[in-house]
């Protein structure tokens, strides 16, 4: 059986829902692979994306940025928590070696972590890097003290040593060796019909997800979508326990909805700029009403791509705290829905990693 060491960055859910479909697209290909991953975003994010066919290992594997909501970062605090990265801890590196050895681990593969790729480089194994960005180019981007862009200086040669880069539309920085591979989604699991029903929504009835991704938010003025005669609203992550008022439906941030789901039952799909979000929405033909994250490198680049491949708005932040955002989802909602995309980056990946490395995979 080949193991895989696959480490994953916290930063939000859409590098781990990047991975989950990475992982799935090769075990199509050869259902014997082990993999551990190593991270902190929690377990059943995986578990929920994935059959039994992975170990988790809790593990700091990247800083990123820290995020004070998912709208704003705290630079000061990153640079204060990349001086004090794992990878700069020898007792870590060793551990986690010694780890990746005692486990069989052939290839290491990463999105976007940096200790992973290092720890490839310690222990002799071919490396991986999957990514649309990388910090140092966030960290260069970014208005940002010379703290933050010393480390990312730094972390430019991790990123620059793997020995396979992908890059997955819409890539920030193409780079000439990487191999290019169309968005990465996940694949939904029920039709829209069946998630409507279980959600107590009619299947001819409008559908509206508000989503912010992996970061809490504080949905306020929810008050003002219950409105009677207006479209249906999900809301991920907008109660601890799931309830409805109306026509609004609160749901925990892990809840027995698979999120694929639901954004594949939705006609209009709200909330921030994120790579999974983009990336599902586009692999189920939503519209996107979008709130851009003003100071974040990646956020142009991602509402380039909405604004060419979906029937797209943007919203004021302003507008959605306060829960104004409805008279721009209808406007999309009379509009004509884009078909989905059929591109599948996941399968494009697992074939290209298989075909690299004959020596890990036989």
């Amino acid at each position: 059986m080949t193991a895989i060491a696959f480490f994953v960055s916290p930063h939000g859910f859409g590098h781990a829902a990047r991975a989950c479909s990475v992982i799935s697209a090769l075990l199509r290909r050869r259902p014997e692979l082990r993999f551990h991953v190593f991270t902190t975003v929690p377990k059943w994010f995986f578990s929920e994306s994935l059959a039994g066919c992975f170990e988790y290992h809790p593990c700091v594997s990247d800083v990123g940025l820290i995020q004070i909501s998912p709208i704003e970062e705290n630079v000061e605090a990153t640079v204060e928590a990349l001086d004090h990265a794992p990878w700069r801890d020898p007792d870590t590196v060793t551990r986690l070696a010694r780890r990746l050895v005692d486990f069989g681990c052939s290839l290491v593969i990463a999105d976007i972590s940096p200790l992973g790729l290092r720890l490839a480089r310690r222990v002799g194994l071919p490396s991986v890097l999957v990514e649309n960005f990388t910090w140092d180019w966030i960290y260069t981007e970014l208005e940002a003290p010379a703290g933050l862009r010393r480390h990312g200086d730094e972390l430019a040669a991790d990123f620059a040593a793997a020995d396979l880069r992908i890059q997955t539309r819409p890539v920030c920085e193409p780079v000439s060796h990487a191999v290019p591979v169309a968005t990465v989604a996940r694949e939904p699991r029920f039709p829209p019909h069946e998630v409507r029903r279980r959600l107590g929504v009619p299947a001819d009835a409008a559908m509206v997800l508000a989503s912010m991704g992996g970061v809490p938010w504080a949905y306020g003025h929810l008050d003002r979508l219950t409105n009677s005669g207006g479209p249906w609203v999900v809301v991920p992550g907008g109660a601890d326990l799931e309830r409805r008022r109306g026509r609004l439906v609160l749901l925990p941030f892990h809840s027995a909805h698979y999120h694929p789901d639901l954004v594949h039952a939705a006609d209009v799909v709200v909330g921030k700029l994120g790579y999974s979000t983009v990336a599902e929405t586009c692999q189920a033909g939503a519209a996107l009403a979008y709130v851009e994250r003003p100071r974040f490198p990646e956020s142009p680049v991602l509402a380039k791509y909405v604004d060419r491949h979906l029937t797209s708005r943007a919203i004021a932040l302003g507008d959605f705290e306060n829960g104004a955002w409805m008279p721009v989802v209808r406007e999309l909602l009379a509009e004509s829905r884009r078909p989905p995309r059929a591109d599948d980056g996941a399968s494009e990946a697992a074939a290209v990693i298989l075909q690299r490395f004959p020596e890990v995979f036989g």
